[in-house]
């Protein structure tokens, strides 16, 4: 076989696995655009308050930062794909458990150990191995538009599961209970997750064997503890509104039903995604930190004025316009981390980036859910905003210099 039809298969190989990693990120974003929505409802129905709720918003977040740092540094070791698939078997258990328990204890434990992501953010025991699979092969200059399809395929596929959380509604039109129908949307995740199993495994049985006995993290440790500890800051701050106590608090402060609430969170995925291509040409004139720190600092301005709305519309509409800028750091932020550690070190970087952010925002959710048992039910929000703002600043201070390869060649 000649080098150029060589190379061309490989090109080919690599290109298939993106469409694949692609493909599952856009089942498992379907899955968490309704989870996230239909899970404080389901509690609800249930009999959890709002303090309980957070409980198991931050039982989640806990679980997912102890499975994400595990895989993170055996990922080196062992076959992605295989790792993969596992992840996609727990997300099926994850889907089953759910609906069968209803006591506070089993609620929580399934919580930890399974999937379901409460923030629909970029966290989750998959993130660090898709990351890692997704720099494979891509040049420096492709790969924050790589990391930018990939999270405008997720936030899409999250914008459609957000608009399938109003199922509930038109199964109870249709005759089936209304516990029923919640728990209905549990076994949907399952399904979901079978497909994203065999998505996977189609997947090659590649991806950084060829560095069997290279340090979790040795050259780059610093630069990675550092980032670590401001995203922990930035996620501890997003930990006050993840996606299920939002939803808690429309439900609470406007009282709104389950089919408004998953319109509006259709519109809020789809103004995030279609963020994400646009963070790769703002990149590209201004850099990586630069997108995130100016995106960032708006959306949270947004955010902060929501919490004071007197009106169901202006706080609709801030909140719209926070989306529109608060994602535009997901892509941008990857590439990053990527781009400043060295190949072999990728899994873990991107595991030790996420795990304090999952432990972080773990942190936050029981302190909300107790906020809002209270009179003024906007200071999460306030709190979450001011706190990402400050954020921003010392990103901005602390890595400005700091520049990936692509914004070094001259």
């Amino acid at each position: 076989m000649s080098s150029a039809t060589k190379g061309e298969r490989i090109t080919s190989v690599l290109h298939s696995s993106l469409l694949l990693l692609y493909a599952a990120r856009a089942l498992r974003g379907f899955g968490d655009g309704f989870a996230a929505i239909v899970l404080p409802v389901y509690l609800s129905a249930i009999g959890f308050d709002a303090t309980q709720i957070g409980f198991v918003a931050a039982a989640a977040l806990l679980g997912t930062a102890a499975f994400t740092l595990t895989i993170g540094f055996i990922a080196p070791r062992y076959n992605l794909r295989s790792l993969l698939v596992a992840g996609a078997i727990l997300m099926v258990i994850t889907g089953l458990a759910f609906p069968t328990v209803e006591q506070i204890g089993l609620i929580v434990a399934v919580a930890f150990v399974g999937t379901i992501n409460p923030s629909t953010g970029d966290i989750g025991v998959l993130i660090p191995l898709e990351h890692a699979m997704l720099s494979q092969g891509v040049a420096d200059r492709e790969r924050t538009r790589a990391f930018a399809h990939y999270s405008l395929t997720g936030g899409l596929s999250m914008a459609a599961g957000a608009l399938a959380a109003a199922a509930p509604d038109f199964l109870v039109g249709a005759g089936l209970g209304r516990l029923g129908a919640l728990k209905a949307m549990f076994y949907a995740y399952a399904v979901l997750g079978i497909a994203s199993a065999a998505i996977y495994h189609r997947l090659p049985r590649t991806h950084l064997e060829q560095h069997p006995t290279a340090a979790p993290l040795k050259t780059s440790r610093s630069i990675v503890y550092k980032l670590a500890a401001l995203f922990s800051l930035d996620a501890f701050a997003g930990g006050f509104i993840v996606q299920s106590l939002l939803a808690l608090w429309l439900f609470e402060r406007f009282q709104i039903s389950l089919s408004a609430a998953s319109v509006f969170f259709f519109w809020s995925s789809l103004l995030s995604a279609f963020s994400y291509p646009l963070a790769v040409r703002i990149a590209k004139r201004i850099g990586l930190v630069n997108t995130m720190v100016f995106t960032h600092t708006p959306s949270s301005i947004c955010l902060i004025l929501a919490a004071v709305s007197p009106n169901l519309y202006g706080a609709l509409g801030l909140l719209l316009l926070r989306s529109a800028l608060s994602q535009m750091d997901v892509p941008t932020r990857s590439s990053y981390v990527m781009a400043v550690v060295t190949p072999p070190e990728r899994p873990a970087a991107a595991s030790v980036t996420a795990v304090p952010r999952s432990l972080a925002s773990s942190l936050s959710p029981p302190l909300a859910g107790m906020l809002l048992s209270t009179t003024f039910l906007g200071l999460p929000l306030i709190l979450c905003g001011t706190l990402k703002i400050f954020y921003d600043v010392v990103l901005l201070f602390s890595f400005r210099h700091i520049k990936p390869p692509e914004e070094t060649v001259e």
